[in-house]
């Protein structure tokens, strides 16, 4: 069984543009320290290139053995996020992340989050790859999930 609670911070404004939401793999909302088939929690933020802002938590609990099901619903809890930051990750699950159009990037020696968000807000206001400009409009566009 799967189960997922989401907890949002709302504050009435949808952003637009170049801004996307980004997950990242914390057991202590810190660091980016967890694997993505382990992990029970994802911290997001919305980012931008001059602007990030903590945007809530996704909680995910599955119970039983099925690999895919614990990828699904961690895949399914993250629908809306463009990138999810992981300490490690197995090919399968790499796999169906890219395939919902969410880039899975390991991030090194449990850095902190607020770093990765520093570093990330630097390449988005120089010239971002042109992957990372799709990927920040994913909300952006009908049908683009």
């Amino acid at each position: 069984m799967i189960r997922m609670r989401r907890f949002d911070i709302i504050d009435g404004s949808r952003k637009r543009g170049l801004y996307m939401k980004v997950a990242f793999a914390s057991t202590d909302k810190v660091h980016v320290n967890e694997h993505f088939g382990r992990a029970e929690q994802f911290t997001i933020w919305e980012i931008g290139p001059d602007a990030a802002e903590f945007s809530g938590v996704v909680q995910v609990k599955t119970e039983g053995a099925d690999e895919a099901d614990r990828i699904e619903a961690r895949c399914s809890g993250l629908s809306d996020c463009a990138l999810v930051y992981v300490a490690e990750i197995g090919g399968p699950a790499a796999a169906r992340l890219v395939a919902k159009k969410i880039h899975p990037i390991k991030s090194k020696d449990q850095e902190a989050i607020a770093t990765v968000v520093e570093k990330l807000q630097e390449v988005l206001r120089g010239s971002p790859p042109p992957w990372l400009q799709k990927a920040m409009l994913k909300g952006e566009r009908p049908g683009f999930a």
